[in-house]
C-alpha cells in the first residue's frame, strides 16, 4: 500500500491555483494511478483538513523539440481538492 506522501507528489503553483486557494480549492500533482478516495485520505492525513470533494484530470506530455531531437514532457495527473468551510486552511498556499 502506498503512503500518503507517495500519492501526493507536489502542489501545483500557478496563477489560477493561487486564485482558487482563496476559495479553499487546492491543486496538487498526484500519482497517476491514485483514485479520488486515496487522494482525499492522503490530503486529510498530511494536512489535517476535512476534504469535501476531489476533482481529477489527466494531462498528456507535450511534444518538445531541440534541434533535430524530439521528445515528450512527462504526463501527469492533477487533483483539485475542495476543503470544507469549517476546516483550517492549508498553510503552504497562504505564504505564496
Amino acid at each position: 500500500m502506498k503512503s500518503a506522501y507517495d500519492i501526493i507528489k507536489c502542489p501545483l503553483v500557478s496563477e489560477k491555483s493561487m486564485d482558487d486557494a482563496q476559495e479553499r480549492k487546492y491543486t496538487f500533482k498526484v500519482d497517476a494511478k491514485a483514485t479520488k478516495t486515496q487522494i482525499k485520505d492522503a490530503v486529510e492525513e498530511i494536512f489535517g483538513v476535512d476534504v469535501v470533494r476531489v476533482n481529477t484530470a489527466r494531462y498528456d506530455g507535450k511534444m518538445k523539440r531541440q534541434g533535430t531531437t524530439q521528445g515528450r514532457t512527462p504526463a501527469y495527473k492533477k487533483a483539485i481538492v475542495f476543503v470544507s468551510e469549517t476546516s483550517k486552511t492549508i498553510e503552504f498556499f497562504e505564504g505564496l
